[in-house]
C-alpha cells in the first residue's frame, strides 16, 4: 500500500470509525444538541461548535492545496470561525460540512500522486507529507477536546 493511501486511511479513521485510540470525531459528535455544541462549560476554552468550524477550516485549506490552490495559513476568524447562527439547522449544517470536507479530503489524498508527497507546498516551508500527517494529528487533538467538552456538558446538565 502506498504511503499516501496509508495516510488517507488514518485520516478516515479519525473521522468515522475504526480508530485505534477510541471514538472518531463523527462518533463523538453524535447526539450533541445545538445547545450543547454552543455551550462553554470551560470559560477559557472553545465550544464544541467552534472546534467543528475550526477543524473544517483546516480540512478545506489542505483540500484546496491538494487541488493546486495556494495553501493559506489561517488567522483570526478564518482560523476560528465564529458561530453566527446557533440554530439546530446551522449546527446540522456545520457537522455535515465537516463530514463532506473530510470525505472530499480523504478522496483527494487517495488520488494524490505518491511522487509529489515530499514536495514542499508552494509558499510554505513544509511538504505535503507533513501537512497530511498534520491534519490527522490536528483532528485527533481536537477530537480529545470535543470528547472532554461533551463530558463537561453532560456533567453541568445533571441535577444533584
Amino acid at each position: 500500500m502506498e504511503t499516501v493511501t496509508q495516510i488517507a486511511d488514518q485520516l478516515q479513521r479519525t473521522f468515522d470509525g475504526a480508530a485505534w485510540h477510541g471514538d472518531a470525531v463523527l462518533q463523538i459528535l453524535q447526539h450533541i444538541t445545538p445547545e450543547q455544541a454552543a455551550n462553554r462549560p470551560l470559560p477559557q476554552a472553545h465550544t464544541i461548535w467552534e472546534l467543528v468550524l475550526h477543524i473544517a477550516a483546516w480540512e478545506e485549506v489542505l483540500l484546496k492545496s491538494l487541488h493546486g490552490e495556494p495553501y493559506i495559513m489561517l488567522h483570526n476568524e478564518d482560523d476560528w470561525p465564529p458561530v453566527r447562527d446557533a440554530s439546530a439547522a446551522a449546527w446540522m449544517a456545520a457537522v455535515e460540512r465537516l463530514r463532506t470536507l473530510a470525505t472530499q479530503l480523504v478522496g483527494a489524498m487517495r488520488s494524490f500522486q505518491e511522487s509529489r508527497l515530499h514536495e514542499t507546498i508552494p509558499g510554505q516551508s513544509f511538504t505535503f507529507y507533513v501537512a497530511m500527517h498534520g491534519v490527522v494529528q490536528h483532528n485527533l487533538y481536537h477530537a480529545g477536546q470535543i470528547a472532554l467538552l461533551k463530558k463537561a456538558n453532560a456533567s453541568s446538565c445533571q441535577t444533584p
